[in-house]
């Protein structure tokens, strides 16, 4: 692969990688893509036809993409689906009637004659040195999209992405987010626009065609939506591949619309494997197989590491096996009949005694003495416990008189 290869491929890799972004995060198609590539490369072209110094026009390149964006971006972006896709495809086909009409576009012929890209008193006149410069200005652009994925703003396009009603109940402020992702889009292609009008030093409006656009669409979906390595894959594995349908297509003996032709059926039947085998992209098709396959092989190995004891911890010693217990007395069941208890039941007074067991004492009792201070209560008869209440029963003997 010579370096004009190289260096087409790594611009075709800056647009591609906002294009991705615009897509897998903003959740938005563009077909227009190619347009922005040409603001960058027209406004490089005129300022340094102009006289404006090339570096100047070179950091113009997509700052004005950027400011077209997003004045076009403020009604383009209330679209939703292929509505918006056939607006950003009307936005390039406008653009390039333009171009070809207008005079001090060149018209039809273009610009012609550009100089070559200086910095300093240094002058990029060798395809090594724009290689160089392409590498670096692909290397700042993937930087820029990665800090932007993790950044706050691209939290928030991460939530836009999952759905825009959730994203928008949650304070994410969906519409500027949007316009902000697709001037940054169109900032990394007007970049590589600049670079190729002083690489290649002529501008025509037949360099952007629509089969541009497409090809980026084609590159960012092959590679993986949202994924700036898929896009670097993509634009890779395409530029090969339109590489060999030009040498191809030029081959004697092949008609001189072969190689639109020949673009048209590929990018339709890679698009077709695609989205049928791996619809994710290639890159994180990939990227899940691989984490899948090596957590496979850790698992064994995790297993063997979780069951082996640690060599800081000491080695349990076994616990002696305590002897067996006697085994336990029986008990023997309570009886039926229960036995018969012995202590009388509480009566408040005692049974008196039956005179027929009981002898006479000899000498009777003394009387009993009432306390002192205390006045004589009167006789009350006491209650037989056989007889009837208020019948009285002598003391002695227990019967009535």
């Amino acid at each position: 692969m010579n370096l004009p290869v190289l260096i087409l491929l790594g611009l075709s890799a800056m647009a591609v990688v906002g294009l991705s972004l615009l897509m897998g995060y903003a959740g938005q198609v563009s077909l227009g893509q190619a347009s922005f590539y040409a603001i960058g490369a027209y406004t490089a072209g005129l300022l340094a036809v102009h006289g404006v110094p090339t570096l100047l026009g070179l950091l113009a390149a997509p700052i004005a993409a950027a400011v077209v964006a997003a004045v076009v971006g403020v009604p383009i972006l209330r679209l939703r689906g292929h509505q918006l896709a056939f607006a950003t495809l009307a936005l390039q086909l406008i653009l390039l009637s333009v171009l070809a009409s207008a005079d001090w576009a060149g018209g039809a012929i273009g610009l012609q004659g550009l100089p070559y890209l200086s910095i300093g008193s240094f002058e990029l006149d060798q395809d090594r040195d724009y290689l160089i410069l392409v590498v670096l200005s692909v290397a700042m652009v993937s930087l820029i999209a990665r800090n932007l994925v993790r950044s706050r703003v691209g939290r928030g396009l991460r939530a836009l992405a999952t759905g825009e009603m959730a994203a928008e109940a949650s304070g994410v402020p969906v519409g500027a987010y949007r316009l902000l992702v697709f001037a940054v889009s169109a900032a990394f292609a007007g970049l590589a626009g600049g670079i190729y009008a002083f690489y290649l030093g002529y501008l025509a409006p037949g360099s952007f065609p629509v089969l541009l656009s497409i090809e980026y669409v084609v590159m960012a979906v092959v590679g993986g939506i949202g994924s700036i390595g898929g896009a670097l894959a993509g634009a890779a594995l395409i530029t090969v591949v339109v590489r060999l349908l030009t040498v191809v297509a030029t081959q004697p003996g092949m008609p001189s619309y072969a190689p639109s032709v020949l673009s048209y059926a590929v990018y339709a039947l890679l698009l077709i494997a695609v989205v049928l085998f791996v619809p994710d992209g290639i890159v994180p098709t990939l990227r899940r197989r691989s984490s899948c396959t090596v957590s496979r092989r850790l698992w064994p190995l995790s297993r063997s590491v979780s069951r082996s004891p640690s060599p800081h911890q000491p080695t349990p010693t076994p616990a002696a096996t305590p002897p067996p217990a006697p085994p336990p007395t029986p008990t023997p069941a309570p009886s039926a009949t229960p036995a018969p208890s012995t202590t009388p039941p509480p009566s408040a007074t005692p049974p008196p005694t039956p005179a027929a067991t009981t002898a006479p004492s000899a000498t009777p009792p003394a009387p009993a003495q009432p306390p002192r201070h205390a006045a004589p209560s009167p006789t009350t008869p006491e209650r037989s416990p056989t007889g009837p209440p208020g019948s009285p029963t002598s003391p002695a003997t227990g019967a009535a008189p």
